[in-house]
C-alpha cells in the first residue's frame, strides 16, 4: 500500500508548527510534500484567488495551497479557534477551512484546537484514517513535541547570546509566518544584517513566557499571537530599536502595535508590507532606520 501523501502549505500554521509536523508525520511513516518558499508568482496565485480585503499573509497562503493542488492526498489545515479563554485567533484562521474547501479540490486533512480541543485531542481523531493505533499516535505525539522543543530551546539559547554581541540590535516584532516568510520577512532580515544589525526576533522567545509578559503592556489584550510578539519587548530592554512589521490590512496589527508604539522609548519603524511593496522603498526605511539608530 502506498504512502499517504499530505501537502504542508508553507505559510500561516507551518511556522508555528511546522516542526511538530515534520517529527510526527515522519514517525507516524507519512509522506509530506512542501510547497515552496514564497515567491512573487505564489504571491500573485494567491492575490488572484482572495477577495481585496484579505491580509497578504493570507493571500500569500492561498498562493501555496494553489500550488499543492494535484500533488498529495490530502492538504493539511487545522481549524485553530482558541488554545484557552483568553488566547483567541485571527478570524481569519477558523476561514480558511472554508476557503480551501471553496477554491481547491484536494481533500483537506482536519484536526480541531479550542477551548474542548488541545492539539493531541485533535490528532486522536486521525488515527483511522492514518492507519495507526491510539498507542502510537501518542508515542509519535510524544516524539515530536520533544523534538520541537529542543528547536525551541536552541532558538531562544540563540537569541541571548546575540544580545550579548557587540553591535546594534533590533528586535523584530511580528507574527512567524510574517518574519520568516521569505517575500514578507526575508528582505527585511538581508538589509538589516547588510547593515551590520543584529535582528532578534520575537517568535524565537519561549511562547509561554512572552505570552505572560505581555500583561505588561496590555492587561485585555486576548488575541494569542498578538501577546506572544509583543511580549518580548520586556525581554529586549538592550536592543537599540524595535520594528514592528505587519502585512496590510490586518485589523489586528493596527490596532495592538499602533497601542504599544504609544509607549515606545526606544526607536521604532512600523513597516507594513503588501503583494505591491517595493523593495526600493523598504531599503530606504531601513537605512534611514539605521542612521537614527547610529545617533542615539
Amino acid at each position: 500500500m502506498d504512502k499517504i501523501k499530505i501537502g504542508i502549505p508553507r505559510g500561516i500554521h507551518y511556522y508555528y508548527f511546522g516542526n511538530f509536523w515534520k517529527y510526527f508525520f515522519e514517525k507516524c511513516n507519512i509522506e509530506l510534500i512542501y510547497s515552496p518558499k514564497t515567491t512573487q508568482e505564489l504571491v500573485d496565485r494567491g492575490s488572484a484567488i482572495a477577495p481585496d480585503e484579505m491580509c497578504l499573509s493570507m493571500k500569500i497562503y492561498l498562493g501555496h495551497l494553489s500550488y499543492l493542488e494535484g500533488k498529495c492526498d490530502y492538504v493539511l489545515i487545522p481549524r485553530i479557534d482558541r488554545f484557552d479563554k483568553n488566547n483567541q485567533t485571527c478570524t481569519n484562521f477558523l476561514a480558511i477551512y472554508d476557503l480551501a474547501h471553496h477554491y481547491f479540490q484536494t481533500p483537506i486533512l482536519n484536526y480541531n484546537i479550542d477551548t474542548h480541543h488541545d492539539l493531541l485531542d485533535g490528532l486522536l481523531e486521525l488515527r483511522d484514517l492514518l492507519g495507526i493505533s491510539k498507542m502510537e499516535l501518542i508515542k509519535a505525539y510524544e516524539y515530536a513535541k520533544e523534538k520541537e522543543r529542543q528547536i525551541k530551546e536552541q532558538q531562544e539559547k540563540e537569541q541571548y547570546q546575540k544580545m550579548s554581541e557587540d553591535g546594534k540590535k533590533v528586535l523584530v516584532v511580528s507574527h512567524a509566518y510574517n518574519i520568516h516568510d521569505d517575500f514578507i520577512g526575508g528582505p527585511l532580515e538581508k538589509l538589516l544584517e547588510d547593515n551590520h544589525i543584529i535582528p532578534l526576533y520575537s517568535d524565537y522567545f519561549q511562547e509561554e513566557q512572552t505570552n505572560a509578559l505581555a500583561r505588561c503592556l496590555s492587561k485585555d489584550l486576548y488575541w494569542k499571537y498578538s501577546r506572544d510578539a509583543i511580549g518580548a519587548i520586556p525581554l529586549c530592554e538592550k536592543v537599540d530599536g524595535i520594528i514592528f512589521l505587519s502585512t496590510f490590512p490586518c485589523g489586528l496589527d493596527s490596532l495592538v502595535y499602533e497601542f504599544v508604539m504609544r509607549s515606545m522609548e526606544k526607536p521604532y519603524l512600523y513597516l507594513v508590507m503588501d503583494d505591491l511593496s517595493s523593495k526600493t522603498g523598504l531599503e530606504t526605511r531601513i537605512e534611514s532606520f539605521v542612521d537614527l539608530l547610529e545617533q542615539s
